[in-house]
């Protein structure tokens, strides 16, 4: 069975429109073959939302924005349809989150599941918030930072200000310029003193040196071994002397009866003493008459 070449045209025609339309639905994201489910969502603002945005749950990719409709006469001006897969059943107090996709300021949308939630969601339109991302944060910390900085510039020109208006600087400056004249005058002092009386006491410090090495001299010349034997043997002999009974230092220090001797010597000396001093008339009168 022959075509006639019109048929064949329609029939290259419908392959390459279907082929087109399927291409560009799976550049956009779209997997036209998976049945998907559609919710709404009402936003005040989208801060960059566009169509064919992933819509995640918990990080995972379940599906894109389909149509963004808008209406500025409402407060909630934008309407945002996204379609998920049909398989993922959404709970009672699911909501729809506007996030920040990676660092270059894309959005996304995060749909949010309660953990604890068992009741099915019975509508299609799900509650809606706005979540700053990374940028913002840092916009909004960076913003803050900054008006504190300023009033903390603002108090240090009033300050400044306070300061020059009165005669603070001036007052300054001319303590700064006694301070800097008495510096000088410090610094010649110091000069003078380096050079009229350093050389006198470097040369004190030189004959101190000199005297000190002399003495040292002298002191490595004396005999100080031969000195040290002789107060040694000395130190002997003397030992010797007090253990021996048989010298006099010996029969001093070990005689008992010479001992007991100067005892009783030194006993009648004192009685003699006192009665001189209790009868000195008796003895003045044997001296004068020789008795």
């Amino acid at each position: 069975m022959k075509y006639s070449r019109e048929i064949k045209v329609a029939l290259l025609a419908i392959v390459c429109i279907a082929l087109l339309y399927f291409g560009m639905y799976f550049l956009r994201g779209v997997n036209i073959f998976s049945p998907t489910h559609a919710y709404i969502g009402q936003y005040e603002r989208l801060d960059g939302l566009t169509e064919q945005a992933p819509v995640y749950i918990r990080g995972y990719n379940v599906g894109q924005v389909e149509t963004i409709r808008y209406d500025f006469t409402r407060q909630d001006a934008f309407t945002v349809r996204i379609a998920i897969d049909k398989h993922i059943t959404l709970p009672q107090g699911s909501e729809m989150v506007l996030v920040a996709d990676g660092l270059l300021g894309g959005k996304a949308i995060e749909v949010v599941i309660p953990l604890d939630a068992t009741d099915q969601l019975m509508s299609d339109t799900l509650p809606t918030r706005v979540e700053n991302g990374l940028i913002e944060s840092l916009e909004q910390g960076l913003l803050a930072h900054a008006d504190s900085v300023v009033g903390r510039i603002d108090s240090l020109l009033a300050l400044v200000q306070g300061q020059l208006e009165g005669d603070h600087i001036s007052r300054t400056l001319a303590n700064v310029d006694h301070i800097s004249s008495q510096l000088t005058v410090s610094a010649n002092d110091l000069k003078n003193l380096t050079h009229q009386r350093l050389p006198k006491v470097v040369d004190s410090v030189a004959v101190t040196i000199d005297h000190a090495n002399a003495v040292l001299a002298n002191v490595r010349e004396a005999d100080i071994a031969g000195t040290v034997q002789r107060v040694d043997s000395t130190i002997s002999i003397l030992q010797y002397a007090i253990q021996s009974d048989q010298s006099t230092l010996g029969l001093l220090l070990h005689s008992p009866a010479l001992y007991n001797h100067l005892d009783s010597t030194v006993v009648s000396a004192d009685s003699l003493l006192t009665d001189i001093k209790a009868n000195p008339k008796r003895y003045v009168h044997f001296s004068v008459f020789g008795k």
